[in-house]
């Protein structure tokens, strides 16, 4: 009985082993994106910052849409055109970070100001706008990068309920 108790511990201790160098892997892989991310923008001269500990990047309204609009200006495609290929180029360096991010996530944000129902639309279809934009583009792994491309509309979900602020109207590029 203590010998098959025995082979259980060693099991045990070898798949806790093999989980924590899969975290391990994981975790540098992360490293690895968002520092290339930081290089290659700052490389670029892209005023675009990866959160250190997420990775997300957040775009800020003023450079992408008018106020209370979702159409792209002139100023935002100029700034996706350099953003997306060096955003995919970093996603899909090798094949352990394109194999760590499951998904890229286009999320459209509104600030609190206005009613629900129309936040939560103009944040689709600002994220909708970003996403049509970027696949009339060329750029590497144009293929790879849409299979794991999703948009979602967060609306003033996470906005500053007590005031209209600026920086909450924004398009988040989130890779998970």
């Amino acid at each position: 009985m203590s010998a098959l108790l025995m082979i259980f511990a060693l099991l045990l201790i070898s798949a806790l082993v093999q989980i924590a160098e899969v975290s391990e892997k994981s975790k540098n892989n992360r490293v690895m994106i968002i520092k290339g991310l930081e290089d290659g923008f700052k490389a670029a001269g892209i005023d675009a910052a990866p959160n250190p500990e997420t990775g997300d990047i957040s775009i800020t309204n003023s450079v992408l849409f008018q106020q209370d609009d979702y159409l792209l200006k002139d100023v935002g495609k100029s700034f996706l055109d350099k953003f997306i290929p060096i955003y995919s180029q970093v996603v899909f360096q090798n094949k352990a970070t394109a194999d760590e991010v499951v998904r890229i996530v286009v999320e459209g944000h509104s600030s609190s100001e206005g009613n629900f129902e129309h936040n939560m639309r103009l944040s689709v279809l600002r994220a909708n706008s970003v996403f049509e934009y970027i696949s009339l583009m060329d750029f590497p792994n144009k293929n790879a990068f849409f299979t794991k491309l999703l948009i979602s509309g967060r609306g003033a979900i996470e906005a500053d309920q007590s005031i209209a602020n600026e920086e909450d109207r924004k398009v988040v590029f989130r890779f998970q």
